[in-house]
C-alpha cells in the first residue's frame, strides 16, 4: 500500500470535472496537500495507507467554494448603511466610515472575521478587493486560506495611498512580496470607470499586459452607471474600457447587471469573465443580471457574495441558490441554471475567473486538495435523491462540517483549527462599539 497524509470518504463526491458525474461511496487520497487519487472508497482503501482517515457518512464532498468577488475587511461594516441604493450607500454610508477607520488594524480584524465566516461555509478561496492587501495576504496565509488579492487603484486618497501612481507602485510591491506564496495570487483592481481616470486605467492595462495579470473591476453595476458613462465619455462603460484596450481575457468584471446583448457579445468574443453577485444586486436595487444569456454566449460566469456591508453575508451556498432562483424567474424558464451548472459557477468557474483553475476549483488528481464537506443527513435535506441539488436548494452553510485548503483542515468537524474564533469574536465586539461611537 502507498502512504498518504489523509484519506477522506463520504457517501457522495461531486468532483465537478470531468463532467458532472457523482462518485457514490467515494474517497480522496491527499498527499503533500494535493489530490493523489479519487474514486470508490473500496478501491482507494486497498491502495492507500493514510496517516489519518476522515469518514463522513451521509455527507457530500465538493470542491471548496470560490468566492469570486468580495471585500473581506468590510465584514466589520455589516449593517452600517441599510436600505440605500448604490450611490447613496457609497457616498453617505460606506466612504465616510472608511475615511475615518480604514487602516491595517481594521483590515486585519475584518479579514479574520470574514475568513471565519467563509471557512464555516465551505469557502476555500476568496477574491478580495480592498485596501492594505499586504495585511490581507499576511492574515490569509496564517489562516491557511487561499486568496486572490486585488491591488486597489482609485483616484482619491485613502489610508492606503494618495495618488494613482502610489496605488500602482504599492500594489506592485505587494505582488512581488507574495509571488512565491502558493496560497496567494494578485490582480490589479481599479474600483470602477467612474472613480479611476483614463490615464490610470491606461497605465493599469499596460502593467497587466506586461505581467499577464487579471484586472478586477466593478462594471455596469447599475443603469445609473451606464447613463453616467454615456454622459461623461459618450460611451457605455464596457465600450469605454474596450477603447482603452482592457476588454480581453484578463478582465474580470464584477456585477454586469446593466448588460446589453452588444456588451455580452463583446465579452464573449474577447473571453472576458463576469462575477455574478445576486444578493448585493437585489439589496441595493441594482437590478437583475442576464446570467442565462451570459452562459448561453459561452461567457465564464462565477459567483461572488460581494462584501458583508451590502449582502450582508459571505454565504456561498445561499448565494448560489439565489443565483439559480433569480435566473429561473427572470427567464421564466425552470430549466436554466440547473444544479450542476450552479455548482460549476461556485467552484471551477471562480477558479477560471482568477486564472488558477489548473490548481483548484475541481477535485482532480494533481490539484490542491481544496474540499468542502456538507452534511446531508439532516431533516431539512432528507431524502436525498440528487445530492448536488439537495445541497444547493435544501442545505445551508451550517451543514458544512469540514473545509480543507491544500489538504489542511481549516474547519475540522465544525471546529476551527487555524482561526481563533473566540479572539475574533472579542475583537469584533470592540469594533462594533468603536463604530457605534
Amino acid at each position: 500500500m502507498q502512504p498518504c497524509d489523509t484519506l477522506l470518504t463520504a457517501d457522495w463526491i461531486a468532483p465537478v470535472e470531468p463532467g458532472s458525474k457523482l462518485i457514490p461511496d467515494g474517497a480522496i487520497a491527499i498527499l503533500s496537500g494535493r489530490i493523489a487519487a479519487i474514486g470508490a472508497t473500496a478501491e482507494l482503501s486497498k491502495t492507500w495507507d493514510p496517516a489519518r482517515r476522515v469518514d463522513r457518512p451521509g455527507h457530500l464532498m465538493v470542491p471548496g467554494f470560490v468566492n469570486a468577488h468580495t471585500h473581506a475587511a468590510m465584514s466589520l461594516l455589516r449593517g452600517i448603511a441599510e436600505d440605500m441604493p448604490l450611490e447613496r450607500w457609497l457616498q453617505e454610508g460606506v466612504w465616510p466610515v472608511e475615511a475615518e477607520y480604514v487602516g491595517p488594524e481594521m483590515v486585519r480584524d475584518g479579514n479574520r472575521l470574514a475568513m471565519l465566516e467563509m471557512a464555516r461555509g465551505g469557502v476555500t478561496c476568496f477574491n478580495d478587493m480592498y485596501f492594505f492587501p499586504d495585511v490581507a495576504a499576511e492574515v490569509a496565509s496564517a489562516a491557511r486560506m487561499r486568496a486572490s488579492l486585488g491591488l486597489p487603484v482609485i483616484d482619491f486618497p485613502t489610508a492606503w495611498a494618495a495618488t494613482p501612481d502610489e496605488y500602482i507602485a504599492k500594489g506592485q510591491a505587494v505582488r512581488d512580496s507574495v509571488i512565491s506564496n502558493p496560497l496567494i495570487t494578485t490582480q490589479i483592481a481599479p474600483h470602477s470607470t467612474y472613480t479611476v481616470s483614463a490615464d490610470a486605467l491606461t497605465r493599469i492595462r499596460t502593467l497587466a499586459d506586461q505581467l499577464d495579470m487579471p484586472i478586477h473591476i466593478h462594471l455596469q453595476e447599475t443603469q445609473h452607471e451606464v447613463d453616467q458613462g454615456l454622459s461623461m465619455h459618450n460611451k457605455r462603460p464596457v465600450d469605454y474600457l474596450d477603447a482603452l484596450g482592457i476588454v480581453n481575457s484578463n478582465l474580470l468584471a464584477a456585477h454586469m447587471v446593466a448588460a446589453s446583448s452588444e456588451d455580452l457579445e463583446l465579452f464573449a468574443s474577447h473571453h472576458a469573465k463576469i462575477v455574478h453577485c445576486p444578493s448585493s444586486n437585489l439589496k441595493l436595487a441594482s437590478g437583475f443580471a442576464p446570467v442565462a444569456e451570459m452562459l448561453r454566449r459561452g461567457i465564464n460566469v462565477a459567483i461572488g457574495t460581494d462584501g458583508a456591508a451590502s449582502n450582508n453575508a459571505l454565504d456561498m451556498i445561499a448565494e448560489t441558490r439565489l443565483a439559480g432562483l433569480v435566473a429561473k424567474g427572470r427567464e421564466n424558464d425552470a430549466t436554466v441554471l440547473p444544479a450542476a451548472t450552479l455548482l460549476e459557477m461556485a467552484t471551477i468557474n471562480g477558479a477560471k475567473a482568477l486564472g488558477i483553475d489548473d490548481q483548484t476549483g475541481s477535485l482532480v488528481v494533481g490539484k490542491w486538495a481544496d474540499v468542502a464537506c456538507v452534511n446531508l443527513d439532516r431533516p431539512h435535506c432528507m431524502p436525498v435523491h440528487d445530492p448536488v441539488a439537495t445541497m444547493i436548494y435544501a442545505a445551508n452553510r451550517t451543514d458544512v462540517t469540514d473545509t480543507w485548503v491544500a489538504g489542511v483542515p481549516v474547519l475540522d468537524n465544525r471546529q476551527f483549527t487555524t482561526l481563533d474564533a473566540e479572539r475574533i469574536h472579542a475583537r469584533t465586539a470592540e469594533w462594533a462599539n468603536k463604530l457605534a461611537r
